[in-house]
């Protein structure tokens, strides 16, 4: 197996680490690629002669890897898909983030998964993306999401009204400050903190959820994946920003046509043993966690996210 390395060279928790890993590959005699800026960066920190660097330094790590190591947070791990592109390379994302939703191997458990790799002890989940389809001309091509598409107020003060259609038929004229497209990988991202629904990652759905709406009996609502969703945003006095995973652009122009619906490809996210998406919900949001005063009710400790034994099985 050929590792793609890549991360977010701006944190500084990422050297010491990546340095150790890539020793350790190296001892081993696994065959590995590193993203030109990693590569660049680890001469810069003086962690490897200039010729290692060079000779494993690549530009596409999706292209060059049979699974790619994402080193950083979410954001890294998304960034990362969207210069994998459709190509369907497995993604490991090792958190060196705060939260780690998709990137939610801990880098102090790195070693046991290049373990769990070279045994052939993974999985890997497909997960849905969606595909924005805008009117020619206006200023942005097609466009694709694994979190959430945003169509969103541009920080000016005023509510904006969007015009939402599923499959041609009309749902809502929202008036709000936005309204995000979400997959069920994006159900813990953005959506979650606007009182958006949890959905496990092997659903099918589109979520429509609101941003602060002027209605408080509008609520977010879920859709089949297969549904294809149309929203305009009606002419009011000032601009609006469509966002593809944070990756916003700004509109002037009203009445465009974003058309939302499942993509071609998917997103392939590498899963070692242990893991699973009701473990990620008790160690990220702490669910099932009480008081230290209650833990003479007989509750059982959860495992925490920093448990390197999480990799080990439950």
């Amino acid at each position: 197996m050929v590792y793609g390395i890549t991360g977010n060279p701006t944190k500084d928790a990422l050297w010491a680490p990546l340095a150790r890993l890539i020793d350790r590959l190296l001892d081993d005699n696994l065959p590995f690629r590193i993203h030109e800026p990693i590569a660049t960066g680890l001469m810069e920190h003086d962690l490897f002669a200039e010729d290692v660097c060079r000779t494993h330094a690549v530009d596409d790590v999706a292209e060059a890897g049979d699974v790619v190591l994402s080193f950083g947070g979410d954001g890294t791990l998304l960034r990362t898909a969207h210069r994998t592109g459709p190509n369907g390379t497995p993604l490991l994302g090792v958190n060196i983030g705060r939260l780690g939703f998709l990137a939610d191997i801990e880098i102090e458990q790195i070693h046991d998964a290049i373990d769990a790799l070279e045994a052939g002890n993974y999985r890997t989940e497909e997960r849905l993306v969606l595909q924005a389809n805008l009117e020619a001309g206006s200023g942005l091509d097609t466009e694709w999401a694994l979190n959430e598409f945003v169509l969103d107020r541009s920080g000016a003060a005023g509510l904006i009204e969007i015009e939402v259609v599923v499959d041609g038929t009309p749902l809502n004229t929202y008036w709000a400050d936005g309204l995000i497209i979400g997959t069920p990988t994006g159900s813990t991202a953005y959506s979650l903190s606007t009182g958006g629904p949890i959905i496990t990652p092997g659903v099918d759905a589109i979520i429509l959820n609101p941003i602060a709406p002027h209605t408080l009996t509008v609520r977010p609502i879920v859709l089949s994946a297969d549904a294809t969703v149309t929203c305009q945003v009606r002419e009011n006095d000032q601009p609006y920003v469509f966002a593809a995973d944070g990756q916003s652009t700004m509109f002037d122009e009203h009445n465009l046509e974003f058309s939302v619906e499942r993509a071609d490809h998917t997103v392939n996210l590498v899963k070692l043993p242990g893991q699973h998406f009701f473990h990620t919900l008790r160690s990220k949001l702490m669910w099932g966690v009480r008081r230290s005063g209650d833990s003479d009710k007989g509750e059982q400790p959860i495992s925490t996210p920093h448990d390197p034994s999480s990799l080990k099985g439950e």
